[in-house]
């Protein structure tokens, strides 16, 4: 085993998570998911597939259908993005590490924006990059914002690589236009690539002309060095159908379907036939989850936001409550105690960063809010408030 690989220091989501499964006392929301069912109609599209026997390999790239429509999509949205730049992955985390993969070699020196989910960090480490972390900063109220000055400072001729999750998971921060225009005039400047993950856009809840979050993809051009990843996940209910894609400059797509034949040679036909349907049916499903998830962001922020000690801000982005209590700062502790004496399960923040100890993370994606409403309850009674 490589001492990289064996040196990764596991998931402290997982850690608590674990000690909780098959508890059914527990309420849990330390998962990035919601808990509703994928849409009828994006099964059945799988389910059609199976029974017309469509189970053996395809492109390494993805169906082509798929990538066109995921082309369309993106164009609907951010202006002109052809098929060729379209990569379909096994999940959005998957499409991360084909980008690390494709860019980093040992010894690079990756930059990334934290707290933020842990994968990211990770997959540069376990290439062998140098990694350097710049902290959002968290201010009075619970909202979190990125020093641009600072960020830019730090992007230098030495940096091959900058990851950005924004909006964030989990603090909720999203980038402006006017920071991404900043942002790209630095990279181009100094010849780093971006790695924008960027698979909140569409569960954002401020306006916007186009339904979703500020994107690179507004800015840039195609060969500008830039991948932006992409996952059904979240806004199309999908978590568990691993399907992701990335958008990258055109002439990185021969080399990206090498990397995914060395990987996992493509993903399921029937699995890319329910992301077709699940993109036919998006202005269906999509504004629907972003709807009741705003609902469900409300009621949660509002009832922790009444309890004393509590700092929460409403995010403008995402599936995620990002809070801390007065007076507890170890995140691993407070979320082992919530679990064991309050049957409430959450994720730690420091699992995000050790800036973001003594924070705790909130999936608030529950088919019935009444769930938040207990939860807060349990943590109001375990904190004796």
């Amino acid at each position: 085993m490589r001492n990289t690989v064996s040196n990764l220091e596991e998931s402290l989501i997982r850690e608590v998570a674990n000690a909780g499964l098959g508890r059914d006392d527990v309420l849990a929301f330390w998962f990035g998911e919601s808990d509703t069912a994928t849409p009828l109609a994006v099964r059945q599209a799988a389910m059609d597939s199976i029974q017309r026997g469509e189970t053996f390999y395809t492109h390494n790239l993805g169906l082509p259908a798929l990538r066109q429509a995921l082309a369309d999509s993106m164009s609907r949205l951010h202006g002109a993005v052809g098929a060729e730049r379209i990569a379909v992955t096994c999940g959005g985390v998957q499409a991360l590490m084909l980008a690390v993969q494709a860019l980093v070699d040992p010894g690079d020196e990756v930059l990334a924006v934290t707290p933020v989910w842990p994968n990211l960090t990770a997959q540069p480490v376990i290439m062998g990059a140098v990694l350097r972390c710049l902290p959002l900063l968290p201010q009075p109220g619970g909202a979190w914002v990125l020093d641009v000055d600072a960020l830019l400072a730090e992007i230098t001729p030495a940096t091959r690589l900058l990851v950005l999750n924004a909006p964030n998971n989990p603090t909720g921060w999203t980038l402006s236009a006017a920071e991404q225009r900043a942002i790209l005039a630095r990279c181009r400047q100094t010849g780093c690539w971006i790695l924008a993950d960027e698979v909140y856009e569409r569960l954002y809840y401020e306006p916007s002309a186009n339904g979703c979050a500020p994107s690179f993809l507004d800015l840039a051009q195609p060969e500008d060095r830039l991948i932006v990843v992409h996952s059904f996940s979240k806004s199309f209910l999908m978590t568990g159908w691993r399907l992701g894609w990335l958008v990258m400059p055109p002439s990185m797509g021969r080399h990206m379907g090498k990397l995914i034949e060395f990987n996992t040679s493509c993903v399921s036909v029937f699995t890319q036939r329910a992301g077709i349907a699940a993109l036919a049916h998006a202005d269906e499903i999509t504004p629907q989850v972003v709807a009741h998830l705003k609902r469900c962001r409300d009621t949660l922020v509002a009832l922790l936001q009444a309890l004393p000690g509590v700092e929460v801000a409403a995010a403008r982005a995402g599936m995620y409550a990002f809070f801390r209590m007065a007076a507890h700062n170890d995140s691993l502790a407070l979320a082992k105690q919530l679990l064991a004496q309050a049957g409430l399960g959450l994720a730690p923040g420091n699992a995000f960063g050790p800036e973001a100890q003594g924070w705790l993370r909130w999936c608030f994606a529950c088919q019935d809010a009444g769930r938040l409403v207990q939860g807060v309850q349990r943590l109001k009674n375990w904190a004796g408030l």
